[in-house]
């Protein structure tokens, strides 16, 4: 058993959450998220097995920042239980300031599947990415009211600079110009603001489930559409990112309108001034081949990709 990855402390409040008779069968390490240890439990109570899912915030600087993350991630997952067609875990304790856990803890339900990052039928699976996608926004639209956190960018645009790594900093200016203009006017929802491949599991070809809800917020639909369409295109290519699009856009059909200003928000927040470097939770899973040039390469073609479509 595995075990010695928590603390006894963190063990003891998991079988007190779950059951006072369980017993640990094995703790394991989950990787594709940078920002705050995540392992998953297998539990044995009356002789069956049952696998939850542990995340604790250990970052003191984002504690300090957001004291209520473990909560908001709690009320995010509960939020989203009641969307249909798209699974999410579903919160069994939560110590929201870490005096019973050790430290900031949510305990949830653990979902059958796997973060694929190469899949073998790109098509698929960028459908797939998609099809869920709209689903969350089309069954939680109905109301963006009384939810307490709202979408705010992770970086300030009168600070972008690429001038360091950037072959085109002409272009991420004039980007940043834009977001630091008025934004379109658009419908606020509840968001899962964090919505990108590493994020979302698939189950014999299918995707089972949506996780890292601990971001969820009201904020516009086009938010989750950049984020993944960033992540996409430095996985990948623009062309990657474009085809998401369609596809997403195939499924709302109406009742969603593209504007790519909420891109340009999102792009800005992968090029804070500093050459772009591999998102570690992607190396983690496996995802081999990708360098720091690359990324810049890539995020250069897609803001002039952007700035192509704000010019028409």
């Amino acid at each position: 058993m595995s075990s010695h990855l928590l603390s006894e402390q963190a063990l003891r409040w998991v079988i007190d959450a779950v059951h006072p008779d369980a017993t640990v069968l094995a703790v394991k390490r989950l990787y594709g998220g940078v920002s705050s240890p995540v392992h998953s439990l297998t539990l044995s109570i009356d002789g069956q097995q049952r696998d939850y899912v542990l995340r604790q915030i250990d970052n003191k600087e984002w504690l300090q920042e957001q004291p209520d993350l473990t909560f908001r991630e709690a009320e995010s997952l509960r939020r989203a239980s009641g969307i249909s067609g798209v699974a999410i875990p579903e919160v069994i304790a939560l110590d929201e300031t870490g005096s019973s856990c050790g430290m900031p803890a949510l305990l949830m339900t653990k979902l059958d599947g796997e973060v694929v990052l190469e899949p073998a039928n790109l098509k698929h699976w960028v459908d797939g990415l998609a099809e869920t996608l709209a689903k969350l926004h089309s069954g939680s639209s109905s109301d963006s009211t009384g939810f307490p956190w709202t979408f705010a960018a992770y970086s300030d645009a009168s600070k972008l600079d690429t001038s360091l790594w950037s072959k085109h900093p002409e272009e991420w200016q004039e980007a940043a110009r834009i977001v630091l203009g008025p934004p379109p006017v658009t419908d606020m929802q509840f968001i899962h603001r964090d919505y990108h491949p590493a994020n979302v599991l698939w189950h014999e070809g299918k995707v089972s489930g949506v996780v890292d809800w601990v971001n969820g917020c009201l904020g516009p639909a086009g938010i989750d559409v950049g984020h993944c369409r960033a992540n996409l295109v430095q996985l990948y290519d623009v062309q990657t990112a474009d085809d998401f699009l369609t596809a997403y856009q195939a499924y709302r059909g109406d009742s969603f309108t593209y504007h790519p200003y909420w891109d340009l928000v999102t792009v800005a927040d992968f090029s804070d001034g500093e050459t772009p470097e591999v998102y570690e939770g992607w190396t983690a899973l496996g995802m081999k081949g990708l360098t720091p040039q690359l990324m810049a390469e890539r995020l250069d073609s897609y803001v002039i990709s952007l700035m192509n479509r704000v010019r028409g």
